[in-house]
């Protein structure tokens, strides 16, 4: 069973930055294709970015391309998502998602095979 623990949320404001951890307790290598999420009080879960296991190539939300970075570390079994510029619209709790999936990025959270608890980003304006 993978357990992600997420760190890095907190209260900013407008057009400051963040950056947000998330910790797997098993190796994931290659293997798992990892990707954040956020939801925001009263609406869906939605996808941020995320990386593959294999290549890491990346994929954004359209609403965060260009602000946000999604990177890996294999070897510390950790991704991080570096959040610049942010906006009130990117409050949200964020989420860490692995899927056991080497190959592409996870966008619906339907796919996802483990969550993290989340960590809450509030922007101020």
């Amino acid at each position: 069973q993978v357990q992600l623990a997420e760190s890095g949320g907190g209260l900013v404001q407008t057009g400051d930055s963040l950056t947000l951890s998330c910790v797997a307790s098993v190796r994931t290598g290659a293997r798992y294709a990892m990707s954040w999420f956020r939801q925001a009080p009263g609406k869906e879960r939605e996808f941020v970015a995320g990386i593959s296991g294999v290549s890491g190539s990346t994929n954004y939300a359209p609403s965060v391309r260009g602000r946000f970075t999604i990177s890996r570390d294999n070897a510390e079994n950790s991704v991080v998502l570096q959040m610049n510029n942010l906006k009130p619209d990117d409050t949200a709790v964020y989420y860490c998602a692995s899927v056991l999936r080497p190959f592409g990025v996870v966008t619906n959270p339907d796919g996802v095979d483990h969550w993290g608890k989340g960590t809450l980003v509030t922007v101020s304006s």
